[in-house]
């Protein structure tokens, strides 16, 4: 039986003309864990977003839930709950009225309005009108449409952009909480140092394509010690690293390999017959690895 709870991005492309905003992407969420959906602004990550909830057609590929496009899911609200524009409520109607509306719309009973509302901290400011939210609220706002059907599935573009600390303290556990339920959460940032705290998994995506893919533990597993090296000819120089058994990501500035000494790269590359322009030993944190990868995909 298809699980619609795993989020199935494959192959997918989407092109604006002669642009390609997204480019021949894959990856796969799984049910019970955070992934965090990473790239820096302009990387693609609200255009993927938004194939997946069917209001993109992809150029190629398919984005799906466990097989299932959005549109054909039986009950939308109740499967996937998302939050892609913080401001996108209309401005003269309470927060209240607008969960209203889209319960009775989806035959939600109305107790699960209040339940949501208490839930993110918005019930004292319930029949306030959205017009004089403050971002932090529109994001809280959001997050409870997104939780109204109870769903299996919530995607959510840059939650925590507009929350002040205690909000952002507050989200993450609320996150790692609905994760521990069984749910599939996927969480967008441009910034790995907001997320870090509460996911799993990590894609990272830049200039629209697959960087990274993994455990969170996976990205940070060279960041103890890793090599910056260069060479006239890089495509050489790379294919001899990855030939020797080496975990090879390329950068603005040339190739870090994870997890080995500048001594051993050397050696590879001497070997090889492949002259340097640079060999340097470095000492890394994820937010580093993470520009890394981020720059380094040109």
């Amino acid at each position: 039986m298809t699980d619609v709870r795993t989020i199935d991005i494959e192959a997918v492309t989407k092109r604006f003309g002669p642009v390609a905003a997204v480019n021949a992407l894959s990856f796969q969420v799984q049910p019970g864990r955070v992934t965090g959906f990473l790239g820096p602004n302009g990387a693609g990550k609200t255009t993927t977003l938004r194939m997946l909830l069917g209001l993109v057609r992809p150029s190629q590929g398919r984005a799906t839930f466990g097989g299932v496009p959005y549109s054909e899911l039986v009950s939308p609200l109740r499967t996937v709950g998302a939050a892609l524009e913080a401001a996108s409520f209309h401005p003269g109607r309470t927060a209240r009225n607008h969960l209203r509306v889209a319960a009775t719309a989806s035959g939600i009973a109305r107790s699960r309005v209040d339940e949501v509302l208490g839930l993110v901290g918005l019930a004292e400011f319930a029949d306030r009108r959205v017009g004089g939210y403050s971002l932090g609220m529109r994001q809280r706002l959001g997050l409870a449409f997104a939780l109204l059907g109870d769903p299996g599935v919530l995607v959510l573009d840059e939650p925590i952009n507009g929350l002040d600390p205690e909000g952002i303290k507050w989200i993450r556990s609320l996150l790692r909480a609905l994760a521990s339920e069984g749910r599939t959460v996927l969480v967008s940032s441009h910034l790995l140092s907001e997320v870090q705290q509460s996911v799993d998994d990590v894609v990272i995506i830049a200039r629209g394509e697959l960087v990274h893919s993994g455990t969170l533990a996976s990205l940070s597993a060279g960041d103890s010690v890793s090599v910056l090296v260069d060479a006239p000819d890089r495509s050489a120089l790379g294919d001899a690293l990855a030939a020797a058994g080496y975990a090879v990501t390329r950068a603005r500035s040339g190739l870090i390999v994870a997890g080995v000494e500048a001594e051993e790269v050397g050696r590879t590359a001497f070997e090889a017959g492949i002259p340097l322009s640079s060999l340097q030993r470095q000492s890394s944190g994820l937010e580093d690895t993470f520009l890394h990868l981020v720059e380094g995909n040109r």
